[in-house]
């Protein structure tokens, strides 16, 4: 979903904003509590990405040859390692961090500041990780869905972890505020043009287009937190379902 550049301070004030109204707005889905919020912030998102990401992401992939976009995905990928390192480590997976580690220089280097994604192709994958999987390693619970204004899906967790995930990441870490804003901005057009594909399926499958993104990104993010393979979910009406604990 379209996001815009702005301070980690700025990006939480529709969070605390959500939470300070959720008294007063209720939904049927337990782990969705705001879920009249959420869907007017989802209405809100899909208008801002209509009538500027989605044309600015068409013009993106109409001008650049696919190779050339290949490329620039796998210098972002490049950049993210950073954050991926870091991430691995305060999860405690090393041989993961070594990975993230080695991607990043073999990539810079021979990949010719990572256009090309050498250590791909030796079968060493990215070891993608965010803040957000790593709170929830910690044993922090995921907290209520939430439609973040611009973000797009998310909850508790997630939203939190945007901070951690600018702090140890690089964009942080650019002093040039035209430098950081033009990388910024760039890295969202290409990443909405990846996405065009997925959100043309959205529209032509879902008959609820809220709740069919709500309950993908809530079976994705179990996905990743139990690195492709989570347990059973908790049925309280089933005995020998394993209560997954805070990591949901």
């Amino acid at each position: 979903m379209a996001t815009l550049t702005m301070h980690i301070p700025r990006r939480l004030a529709p969070l605390l904003a959500a939470l300070l109204l959720s008294a007063c707005a209720t939904g049927n889905n337990p782990k969705d509590p705001l879920e009249h919020i959420n869907r007017a912030t989802s209405t809100f998102n899909r208008q801002i990405d209509n009538y500027l990401m989605k044309p600015l992401a068409i013009g993106y992939e109409w001008a650049l040859p696919g190779m050339l976009r290949q490329g620039l995905g796998n210098v972002y990928g490049n950049l993210s390692e950073v954050r991926y390192f870091n991430n691995n480590l305060l999860q405690g997976k090393g041989e993961r961090a070594a990975d993230s580690f080695a991607r990043l220089i073999v990539n810079s280097t021979f990949g010719m500041a990572g256009f090309f994604d050498v250590m791909a192709m030796v079968g060493v994958p990215a070891r993608k990780e965010d803040f957000g999987q790593t709170l929830a390693v910690w044993g922090v619970p995921d907290g209520p869905y939430l439609v973040l204004p611009l973000f797009g899906p998310s909850n508790l967790r997630d939203s939190m972890g945007y901070a951690g995930d600018y702090r140890l990441g690089i964009l942080d870490n650019f002093d040039d505020v035209r430098v950081r804003n033009s990388y910024f901005v760039a890295r969202l057009v290409h990443t909405r043009s990846e996405l065009l594909s997925a959100t043309r399926l959205v529209d032509d499958a879902a008959v609820d287009n809220y709740t069919f993104v709500r309950d993908g990104y809530m079976q994705r993010r179990r996905f990743q937190i139990y690195d492709g393979n989570p347990p059973r979910e908790y049925d309280p009406d089933d005995p020998d379902a394993p209560d997954p604990g805070s990591k949901q």
